[in-house]
């Protein structure tokens, strides 16, 4: 292979401001054909870009031999669909998250995976310090996990699609994200995948789940806030919280144990912070910090993505298997704030 071709199936915000301008930037990588619905957001993307081609049939991106992999930037209930007819068309699979709101959908996506020789990437794509805080955890650096907290949040779709508008130069608004007839759910998906996924990257599978979600202020039947409590498959209580209603934005990790913490922002603008004990039977001594520098990491999605097709492999934490049983958390804590009580869930996020 020289350079990783591209077809792209949905030519919306997340193609224009994230996936076209990091391949666009590399060397290695090109986009030769885009797909959408609207056909002059496909003539400013070809314009912007240097895409040669667009079209208005996603079949003509699955069809096309100069196409060595796909980008499904669909939204999220047409993923799935999408995904699978990629993979049956022989093309390597870059997933936008979130994978789906339905399990059967998730089962079905996996069994095609596994029966494919291609590679496939289900975003989120995880930071340098998610990796980095896995290997220290599993090195035992703050002793046991006992629990977490992660955050991830912000003002609303309304808020992402002003800045959509002002890519494409559009006046409309194209909130589909508030249509429960076409987006099925909210917040907890949109966002909160982001924190679920996280804790599940660093600290593996979860066995149980309860939660509470609702609708505090945006113009929708969906949910706009979630929390979720969840019993790690090492007895560690984290929780995973999510909001379209924090327009001041967070994006936070704390993991406690048994030996010290570590926390997502650090401590005096560093990206990372270890919080060490110096005594354990004196409350009032004081508690060490150091500064960590998380490394490099995977580079970025479309980095991560040609590496792993280049060495014929899934990646470790954003693959099928784990898209899937963060599908299953985010649909057993939905469950739980509707119904109450906990769900027991039935897959792993382990790649066997």
């Amino acid at each position: 292979m020289t350079r990783l071709r591209f077809g792209i199936i949905g030519a919306g915000g997340i193609s224009a401001i994230l996936h076209l301008p990091e391949i666009a930037s590399s060397d290695e990588m090109e986009v030769v054909l885009v797909s959408g619905r609207k056909a002059d957001r496909l003539q400013k993307i070809c314009d912007d870009f240097d895409v040669p081609r667009w079209t208005q049939s996603y079949d003509d991106v699955l069809s096309d031999p100069e196409v060595d992999a796909v980008i499904v930037a669909t939204p999220h209930p047409l993923h799935v669909s999408w995904g699978i007819k990629a993979m049956a068309a022989g093309k390597h699979v870059l997933m936008q998250k979130p994978l789906c709101g339905d399990m059967a959908e998730a089962n079905d996506f996996v069994a095609a995976v596994e029966a494919t020789d291609r590679t496939v990437l289900c975003m989120p794509h995880f930071p340098p310090h998610v990796y980095d805080l896995k290997a220290r955890c599993e090195a035992g650096e703050i002793g046991r996990v006992s629990s977490a907290r992660c955050r991830t949040s912000h003002g609303g779709p309304e808020v992402y699609y002003a800045g959509v508008r002002d890519v494409f130069d559009e006046q409309d608004e194209g909130l589909w994200f508030f249509d429960a007839s076409q987006a099925s759910v909210g917040a907890l998906f949109d966002m909160g995948v982001y924190a679920v996924a996280t804790l599940v990257a660093i600290l593996g599978s979860v066995r149980r789940v309860t939660g509470m979600t609702t609708t505090f202020d945006k113009p929708t039947q969906l949910e706009d806030n979630a929390v979720l409590i969840m019993e790690m498959a090492s007895g560690a209580l984290v929780t995973a919280e999510t909001s379209w209603c924090d327009p001041a934005r967070s994006r936070e990790l704390s993991l406690h144990g048994t030996a010290g913490k570590f926390t997502m922002p650090g401590s005096d603008g560093a990206a990372l912070s270890r919080w060490t004990p110096t005594s354990y039977t004196d409350e009032r001594a004081p508690v060490a910090t150091q500064t960590i520098d998380p490394g490099a990491g995977m580079g970025n999605v479309h980095e991560h993505f040609l590496a792993s097709i280049r060495d014929g492999s899934h990646s470790d934490l954003s693959n099928a298997w784990a898209a899937r049983h963060v599908t299953e958390i985010m649909l057993a804590g939905m469950a739980a704030g509707r119904d109450g009580g906990a769900v027991d869930l039935t897959t792993t996020a382990e790649h066997v």
